[in-house]
């Protein structure tokens, strides 16, 4: 029994949107916060006023019960000078002196019961203001009652005339009673009400405004995103040519800034990959078209032709296998590994490198100088560079022509040079030689497909580094490789002296450089070839070699 899963369709490559977008959720956040602020600050404004109230309306109260404290400590009429005779007529001046404010009542009691009010109002029949009032008459104090007009603050002055039996001058009555001030506090309480309720109105409106003002401000500052989404899904793998456009000085506008700068890396990476394809594509089709018209043409009976194609279709496949090895390194030039650095004594490898490089082909090879410090290099990764560098400086001069490698150290950067006297590279390919398949003036004989200058620079790239691009003197080229490194000791400086000439040694047992005696003069100010002669006085730090320095095999 066999089973087969159930085709899996494609996941959108568009995330799911929330119901809610941005600018919405923006402003009822803002929304909600302004309204949480008015809400609370209508609710503090009320408590505050609400106590503001009831403190005033305590401190009115004093104030009628303190002046009357006054009058009935004076105890006489002020305007005949005499000592009240009952409390009537204390009562009944007091009250024509003073007039109530709108929410107060004035009562006066006398007795039993309250006799007089001013002004005249209902309440004081009200069996229940009789009640709550009567403590107060003789032992003073406040309360507060609910009544059929809203709740209401009562509060007393007890008065006791002593030696008088009469309520007025011509009556007689009780002695004692009480000034009773009564404050409807719902009428203060009703004003606060209409003020909160025009505070709310107006809350209501400011709130309404800033909603409006927040979508449109949110939509103002969210626009240059919908701009940059639209851009976005307008761009496709075959047009990477639009931006986003470029408004204002804020965040928005740095954020715009970031992408545009990451759309022209994503362009010139597309780009140059389309350039690698088609280059790689273009140096691939000829060996195929080779091997192709080789093979059609060939008389499989005939062991001459079988033989001589054999051969020519070998020499093609080796070329597509070195096109495709140059290839896979420059691939991985961008991984993190590609260089791996680690300690190296930098004399030696200049010394080991001249050696290597003195087999490449006969030529005056030279040593300008070499610092004795340990640095920190990814050695063959470097070999590989230098040496690139000099197979360049070999095909681009003649047998017996001068070339020279060298390196110092400044205690921040190493610098690694070759060095030729060739016919050097125009200032206006000194930036193509660098790139992948850019060539310049090609030399009789060469094979290479233009990668081995970017190879080089990439490995300088690896180390954080660089290559840069010189005239020799007299004439020529100088290619410098320059890489940060940090050492592990001072650089030992020894002497400058002028190093004798090398050549390569042809022939089937010679694999390294020696010192070619019809070329060295022996001297420490100058080295005389065949074909050259000239003075060459450094000043950079090297360490001292003897001319029997490079071992002949």
């Amino acid at each position: 029994m066999t089973t087969t899963d159930a085709p899996r369709t494609a996941p959108d490559a568009r995330p799911r949107r929330s119901g809610v977008s941005v600018r919405v959720r923006i402003t009822a956040t803002v929304a909600l916060l302004v309204a949480l602020a008015l809400t609370g600050a209508g609710f503090i404004v009320y408590a505050i006023e609400s106590q503001r109230l009831d403190r005033q309306s305590a401190e009115e109260v004093d104030q009628e019960l303190d002046e009357f404290a006054r009058l009935v400590a004076d105890g006489r009429d002020p305007e005949t000078g005499e000592a009240f005779p009952a409390i009537r007529p204390l009562i009944d001046l007091f009250m024509g002196r003073n007039v109530p404010d709108d929410d107060e009542l004035l009562v006066g009691w006398i007795g039993d019961g309250p006799k007089v009010s001013f002004p005249e109002d209902a309440l004081v029949y009200d069996p229940g203001f009789r009640a709550a009032t009567a403590p107060l008459v003789t032992g003073g104090g406040s309360t507060t009652l609910d009544t059929a007009q809203g709740e209401v603050l009562i509060a007393s002055q007890p008065i006791t005339l002593a030696g008088s039996d009469a309520v007025a001058p011509d009556a007689s009555g009780p002695s004692t009673g009480a000034l009773v001030v009564v404050v409807y506090l719902d009428e203060d309480r009703a004003e606060l009400l209409d003020t909160m309720r025009t505070y709310g109105i107006v809350a209501l409106l400011s709130l309404l405004a800033v909603i409006a003002f927040a979508f449109w401000q949110s939509g103002r500052l969210l626009a240059p995103l919908r701009t940059l989404r639209l851009t976005a899904e307008e761009i496709g793998d075959t047009d990477l040519s639009r931006r986003v456009p470029v408004r204002g000085n804020d965040d928005i506008t740095a954020l715009t800034l970031t992408v545009n700068g990451m759309l022209d890396r994503l362009e010139d990476s597309f780009a140059g990959q389309r350039r690698f394809l088609d280059d790689a594509g273009h140096e691939l089709k000829t060996p195929l078209t080779v091997l192709r018209g080789h093979l059609e043409l060939l008389d499989v009976g005939s062991r001459e032709d079988v033989e001589e194609t054999k051969g020519l279709l070998l020499d093609e496949v080796d070329r597509m296998a070195r096109l495709v090895g140059e290839l896979i390194l420059l691939a991985k030039s961008d991984r993190p590994d590609f260089v791996t650095t680690g300690p190296v004594q930098l004399g030696r490898l200049t010394e080991d490198l001249l050696s290597k490089a003195s087999a490449l082909g006969e030529r005056a090879w030279r040593l300008d100088a070499a610092a004795e410090v340990e640095v920190d290099l990814d050695e063959q990764r470097v070999t590989q560079a230098v040496l690139q560098l000099a197979d360049n400086a070999v095909k681009h001069t003649r047998p017996g022509a001068e070339v020279a490698l060298g390196s110092s150290y400044d205690g921040r950067e190493v610098r690694l040079w070759v060095r030729d006297t060739g016919p050097g590279v125009p200032a206006g390919d000194r930036e193509l030689v660098f790139t992948r398949f850019g060539r310049s003036a090609v030399p009789e004989g060469d094979e290479g497909f233009g990668l081995g200058l970017s190879i080089v620079a990439a490995i300088a790239e690896g180390h954080g580094g660089r290559v840069e691009l010189d005239d020799a003197e007299p004439h020529g080229a100088r290619f410098t490789l320059v890489l940060p490194s940090r050492s592990h000791g001072a650089p030992d400086v020894t002497a400058t002296r002028t190093l004798p000439a090398l050549r390569a040694v042809t022939g089937p047992d010679s694999t390294r450089g020696q010192t070619d005696p019809d070329r060295t003069t022996g001297t420490t100010t100058g080295t005389t070839t065949g074909t050259d002669t000239s003075t060459d006085t450094d000043t950079r730090p090297v360490r001292a070699l003897q001319e029997d320095s490079w071992p002949a095999s």
